[in-house]
């Protein structure tokens, strides 16, 4: 490309880490170039609103500072927007020289059709695009080293060999989505769905179990669907769906652009990482390939790797990659030898350039971690307390001993949540389950770390860069070193201990920040704002009062049946508690209906006396004082309290006082003596969010600034409703969905 005030490169992936910083580069160090990048809409915002939105990014920090205030008017001149998605590109009838085709999935392990939508359908629109246009520019079609599969040794600087149909594996790839959602859909699947689903979610309610189940399903379909990339890639002799999906993606770039006579060089980094000096040193742009790994490890995460010591990591500067493809953009299309292919030259063949480091100044993996290691004992992580967190010391056992000792644990683990979950809900075992949780995430994050990563810790290859360093070598005299890309004046400690790793720290630390921030954004108030449109609405049973409907009834039939029928009533309801307990588990509006049939036969007026005098008093006695104090704080703020039960109204008079409305179960009577059934269905789990909702509609109450109180996993239903949950001493279930919600937890003792 000669550089004048009419050339035109067409960039696409210009939003991705490489985009970015490929676009700086042709603004800042090429006055001469017009780019056109090819961006899609992202929900309501443009493509060109999508675009103008990098200006502001750190990429382009450097780039404004020299423009003043001239940067925005001159980055509108220079650039512009194909608006669409690259599989279905809209026709290009614009001129373009240079086309620079960075967009693609860097992900390891995402589901086969998204890989292969992006990486090769991207490819196919695109070239087809190119083709119709009648056009001839020099296309850089940039890949990854990794594109050669699994193998050992030099691994060269051309195509890769294999004979893999890219149009077949195209076309069975978007099947598998249709495929694997048909799967879902049997009846023998559904119904495994729906039984899992009600076993964790039946106490909510049927809404919340069929929501549950239907997400469990797309779930499913998605981890087939990487199960079936992954499966897919092994069986064809890739490490993953990555590095299969760049190789047919590189497949279609030989076959359909320089198979048709066009010019055609492909660039592939390696693992590409912050840049070592331009735009300035440490630029990323959120975590890439190997940052999870490493601040895994700085967390302490990673007591040991599946990693082989002397494997080389070949990791490279982004700013060395942006300036490979620059400066083929800029001297353009070269043959074997270096010498640059004319447009309109008869059929030229493709050129390959691998940007690594492996080859010219390798880094082993032990000397990574080495690194690591050295920055982080100095400068370590802190934990949530504030308290330095200490990395471990790997040894690179031998024989898969990390794999085995990580399967252990898995499963010591699984039997742990087995057996936290059925215990009943102390202080005690929250803190158990939590500590499950976390030792369960813990090792889900390691299964993860090791599944994805280990073949890469593990390679013996090496990629051969002859090809580019001779297009260094070719950079006119003078270039300025930010400018150049000789991967040999790498000072790997250097770049490690004070590039790289302060800039990933900080990074880190900034997403802290703003986590922390938004903590204290939605973090209850300790004062409540005083308003007449909000509600506070209690919970009884395990919130507002320690007691539970059985116990309610004990203390009832022990005053009123006397003392010769009073052993057999016992008698009869512990040997009636499996009962009770398994209907409690599966639904709670089963389990107060089961359990109100003992009342059948009892006066009403006995359980009127009772609650008026010695009944009354014992429930009173059961009140939480954490709850008493929460209720006077809302209507010391105006706010409208509100206790709703699943008991019958007669049992929680003595409380209505507390209270500007008190919901209750009703239970049926004939001749002033209770049938053992409600007269209406208990306000429980899905019926009380309805009702909620009702009430608030016809009351002119705000939901989203009221606040909720419940104890039991049976309240998730209406909770979610409120602007303000808090769970009480809440059961196992409802303290995980606590827990994963943010919502705040309450610890209400009784005195």
């Amino acid at each position: 490309m000669t550089e004048t005030p009419t050339t035109r490169v067409l960039l696409t992936g210009a939003t991705g880490f490489l985009g970015q910083a490929v676009l700086e580069r042709l603004l800042s160090a090429h006055d001469g170039v017009h780019v056109t990048a090819v961006v899609r809409p992202k929900g309501s915002i443009s493509g060109a609103q999508r675009l103008r939105q990098l200006l502001r990014k750190p990429a382009f920090r450097t780039w404004r500072e020299t423009m003043g205030e001239r940067a925005e008017q001159v980055f509108a001149e220079r650039t512009a927007v194909l608006e669409g998605d690259l599989s279905a590109l809209a026709e290009i009838t614009e001129p373009f020289d240079v086309v620079i085709h960075s967009a693609s999935t860097v992900s390891f392990d995402p589901p086969i059709h998204e890989a292969f939508s992006t990486n090769v359908g991207g490819a196919i629109g695109l070239y087809d695009a190119l083709l119709s246009s009648g056009q001839d520019p020099h296309v850089i079609h940039v890949s990854t080293c990794y594109v050669g599969g699994i193998a050992k040794g030099l691994r060269p600087e051309a195509p890769v060999d294999h004979d893999v149909d890219w149009a077949a594996e195209f076309d069975a790839a978007l099947r598998a989505r249709e495929e694997a959602d048909m799967a879902s859909r049997t009846p023998e699947r559904l119904q495994a769905l729906i039984d899992d689903a009600t076993a964790g979610h039946g106490k909510e309610g049927p809404k919340s179990v069929a929501r549950a189940a239907e997400a469990a399903r797309e779930e499913w379909v998605r981890t087939r669907l990487v199960e079936y990339g992954r499966t897919r890639a092994q069986s064809l002799g890739w490490t993953d769906i990555y590095t299969f999906t760049k190789a047919l993606g590189e497949r279609v770039a030989e076959q359909k652009w320089a198979g048709a006579g066009h010019r055609l060089s492909v660039v592939r980094p390696s693992i590409i990482e912050s840049a070592l000096r331009h735009p300035y040193p440490g630029w990323i742009d959120g975590y890439k390939v190997a940052d999870p790994l490493i601040m895994a490890y700085a967390k302490g995460a990673l007591p040991e790797f599946p990693g082989l010591p002397d494997s080389v990591l070949d990791v490279i500067p982004v700013d060395f990659v942006v300036n490979a493809i620059v400066a083929l953009a800029v001297g353009g299309h070269r043959d074997a030898s270096g010498t640059p292919t004319p447009a309109g030259a008869e059929a030229p063949e493709p050129g390959f350039y691998q940007v690594c480091s492996g080859a010219s100044n390798p880094l082993p993996f032990h000397q990574m971690y080495e690194n690591v290691l050295a920055f982080f004992t100095a400068h370590p992580i802190q934990d949530d307390e504030g308290n330095p967190i200490r990395v471990p010391e790997w040894k690179f056992p031998a024989n898969n001993a990390v794999e085995r000792s990580l399967a252990v644990k898995e499963k010591l683990s699984a039997v742990g949540g087995k057996l936290t979950a059925a215990l009943p809900a102390t202080s005690r075992t929250r803190e158990w389950a939590n500590s499950m949780h976390k030792m369960q995430s813990g090792l889900g994050s390691l299964r993860t770390y090791v599944d994805l990563y280990q073949s890469y810790t593990r390679t013996e290859m090496i990629f051969d860069d002859a090809r580019t360093r001779q297009l260094n070598d070719s950079l006119p005299a003078g270039t300025p070193e930010d400018r150049t890309f000789d991967v040999r004046s790498i000072d790997w400690t250097e770049y490690w201990q004070h590039v790289h790793l302060p800039a990933l720290t900080e990074m880190t630390k900034a997403y802290g920040r703003l986590r922390a921030a938004s903590r204290r954004r939605n973090a209850p108030r300790r004062t409540l704002s005083e308003a007449t449109d909000v509600l506070a609405v209690f919970d009884l049973e395990g919130t507002v009062l320690n007691s539970t409907v059985i116990h309610q009834y004990l203390q009832l039939r022990r005053r009123t049946l006397g003392l010769a029928k009073w052993p057999a009533e016992a008698v009869d309801l512990v040997s009636s508690a499996p009962t009770y307990l398994k209907a409690e588990k599966r639904d709670r509006g089963e389990f107060i209906r089961a359990f109100m049939r003992r009342y059948e036969g009892v006066p009403a007026r006995t359980v009127r006396d009772q609650v008026a005098g010695p009944l009354g008093r014992d429930m009173r006695r059961l009140l939480r004082p954490g709850a008493l104090a929460r209720i006077e704080e809302h209507r010391a703020a105006g706010h409208r309290t509100v206790l709703v039960t699943g008991s019958i109204d007669l049992l929680v008079e003595p409380l209505a006082h507390l209270f500007d409305e008190v919901v209750a179960g009703r239970m049926d009577e004939r001749d002033g003596v209770m049938t053992g059934y409600l007269a209406t269905p208990p306000l429980v789990d899905e019926a009380r969010a309805q009702w909620l909702k009702k009430y608030a509609e016809q009351g002119g109450y705000d939901l989203t600034r009221s606040y909720g109180y419940g104890d039991s996993h049976a309240d998730a239903s209406w909770l979610v409703l409120m602007g303000h949950p808090y769970t009480v001493n809440p059961d196992l279930p409802l303290y995980r969905l606590a827990k994963k919600n943010h919502w705040p937890i309450e610890d209400w003792k009784t005195v």
